[in-house]
C-alpha cells in the first residue's frame, strides 16, 4: 500500500514538474566560470540546499508561509548544470503562480547567490530577470562634492565681478581721459580764437 503510495505521489511530482510546464521556471549554473578550479560537484546535497532557499523565499511571500522544502520540486537535472524547478501547493495538487515565484526569488535573489558562491550571470532563473545591483556608496562623501560645487561657483562668481569692476573702471579712465582731452582742445581753440582777433584788431603804427 505504501509503495503504492509513493508511485502516485511520484507520478503526480513528474507530471507537475516538467520542462517548459506553467509555472516552471529553468535554472541554469556556471560553477567552473564561477569558481575556476575551487567548483564544487553539483549533487543532492547542493539540490537540497536549493530547494531550502526557494522555500524560505517564498515563506516570505504573504499567504506562503507554509511552504516547505517538499513543495519545491526539482526536474530534468543535467550534469552541465542545469534543471527545471516549481513550487507546489499541496493541498491543492497544483503549482503556485509563476508570478509568485518570481517575486519571491527577485525579492531574495542576493541572498540566493551567495549561499552558492554565484551571481546573477553565473546562477541564471531564465525567466525571471536579474536583479538590479545594489547602489554603491560613492568614494566621495556627497556633502564634500556639493560643498566643491558651491565653492567653485562662488569663486566663478566672484572672478566675473572683480573683471566687470575692471573693465568699469578703465571704460571711466577712458571716458575722464576724452573729457579732459576735449576741454583741452576747446581751450586751445578759444586761445588761438583770441589771439587771432587781437591780431586784427589792432591798430598799425605809421610810417
Amino acid at each position: 500500500m505504501l509503495w503504492l503510495l509513493f508511485v502516485l505521489v511520484t507520478a503526480i511530482h513528474a507530471d507537475l514538474c516538467q520542462p517548459d510546464a506553467e509555472n516552471a521556471f529553468k535554472v541554469r549554473l556556471s560553477l567552473r566560470t564561477a569558481l575556476g578550479d575551487k567548483a564544487y560537484a553539483w549533487d543532492t546535497n547542493e539540490e537540497y540546499l536549493f530547494k531550502a532557499m526557494v522555500a524560505f523565499s517564498m515563506r516570505r511571500v504573504p499567504n506562503r508561509e507554509a511552504t516547505e522544502i517538499s513543495h519545491v520540486l526539482l526536474c530534468n537535472v543535467t550534469q552541465r548544470v542545469s534543471f527545471w524547478f516549481v513550487v507546489t501547493d499541496p493541498s491543492r495538487n497544483h503549482t503556485l503562480p509563476a508570478v509568485e515565484v518570481q517575486s519571491a526569488i527577485r525579492m531574495n535573489r542576493n541572498r540566493i547567490n551567495n549561499a552558492f558562491f554565484l551571481n546573477d550571470q553565473t546562477l541564471e532563473f531564465l525567466r525571471i530577470p536579474s536583479t538590479l545591483a545594489p547602489p554603491t556608496d560613492p568614494s566621495v562623501p556627497i556633502w564634500i562634492i556639493i560643498f566643491g560645487v558651491v565653492f567653485c561657483i562662488v569663486i566663478v562668481a566672484t572672478m566675473l565681478l572683480i573683471l566687470s569692476g575692471i573693465r568699469q573702471r578703465r571704460r571711466s579712465a577712458s571716458l575722464e581721459f576724452l573729457q579732459i582731452s576735449g576741454t583741452r582742445e576747446s581751450l586751445t581753440s578759444l586761445g588761438a580764437s583770441c589771439l587771432t582777433s587781437c591780431l586784427h584788431g589792432a591798430p598799425t603804427s605809421n610810417l
